[in-house]
């Protein structure tokens, strides 16, 4: 065996070590948060919890928010990996409805071997009834959006700062993706299975939606 092959084992366990301690770590900061209150929640709790350090807690997250926002934040890089990987063809909006749609569909094992998928839906929840968290919500929903269409812009060869669409395009799908998210969070059996045919059929609706007349009585163009 070389000193090469020695050496890749115990760093391989190390990390496999530091990944487990930052699940744990979530995973009780999550239970916490959802259960007792973001506000009323102390590192000194989450810590306790899993028995380790307050250094070993801000070794892995800044501060409670970034803990509360980490499975957000695996969620958007999973899918913003995925929109980089659709094909120069695919239009703006197709590209988006097909990276999110891939996204969720190869993201539920990983979610489920950090947390539960009843987990992720009652920090949802959490984020949304906590004031301090839904001004950070919104506040990154809006950094998101930018950087989506600027991605956008440049699938397209456009500038982001002269040409209006690839916002309006962004700003459109970002609707439909928190109206989906808000109704998803708040049922109570609800899976990522579900969240995916909730996404793709809210989705689907938004050409109709923009086009045509919507009364009842109104004929046929």
């Amino acid at each position: 065996m070389t000193d090469g092959q020695r050496g890749s084992h115990p760093t391989g366990l190390r990390e496999r070590k530091k990944r487990r301690t930052r699940d744990a770590l979530l995973h009780a900061a999550l239970d916490l948060f959802t259960t007792q209150g973001y506000d009323e929640t102390t590192v000194d709790e989450i810590v306790d919890a899993v028995e380790v350090s307050q250094r070993t807690f801000f070794r892995y997250f800044a501060s409670k928010e970034e803990a509360a926002f980490a499975i957000q934040d695996m969620v958007e890089s999973h899918f913003i990996a995925q929109l980089r990987r659709r094909p120069a063809d695919e239009a703006p909006f197709e590209a988006m409805r097909n990276a999110v749609l891939c996204a969720w569909s190869s993201i539920g094992e990983a979610l489920e071997e950090i947390t539960t998928v009843e987990l992720h839906m009652r920090t949802y929840r959490m984020i949304e009834s906590t004031p301090s968290l839904l001004a950070a919500h919104l506040r990154r929903c809006s950094t998101l959006e930018g950087q989506l269409a600027s991605l956008i812009a440049g699938r397209e060869g456009l500038d982001v700062d002269e040409d209006p669409r690839p916002r309006v395009a962004v700003a459109a799908f970002s609707g439909v993706m928190r109206v989906t998210g808000q109704l998803w969070g708040r049922s109570r059996d609800g899976d990522v299975d579900s969240l995916r045919a909730l996404t793709e059929s809210y989705l689907d609706q938004l050409g109709p939606a923009l086009a045509g007349d919507w009364r009842a009585d109104a004929g046929p163009a």
